[in-house]
């Protein structure tokens, strides 16, 4: 598994109503499920996450991404936007 100061950061959100989405993603980690969709987005109605924080990508279920080894990201940075379900995973390149 990698550490977790090798794990990609979210360095973009543009999903509105996601209760983690306040200048910025604001989770500890999220996980990119076998869609590509953000499988931590909770809506807004709730509000996450922790008062400083950049959300790197815990785990990824998404196997046909050129960026997933072993379920683990390797991109440099991951990007997450409206597309596929409620947030997807922008960054995600199928092999």
């Amino acid at each position: 598994m990698a550490a977790l100061i090798e794990m990609p950061h979210v360095v973009e959100c543009s999903v509105a109503g996601c209760s983690y989405n306040h200048d910025g993603c604001t989770a500890f980690a999220v996980t990119i499920d076998g869609e590509a969709d953000c499988a931590t987005f909770i809506d807004i109605s709730a509000r996450g996450g922790l008062d400083r924080v950049v959300a790197q990508v815990g785990a990824c279920q998404r196997t046909d991404c050129v960026f997933n080894s072993e379920l683990e990201c390797s991109a440099e940075a991951v990007r997450v936007g409206p597309g596929g379900g409620t947030a997807n995973c922008l960054t995600y390149t199928p092999r």
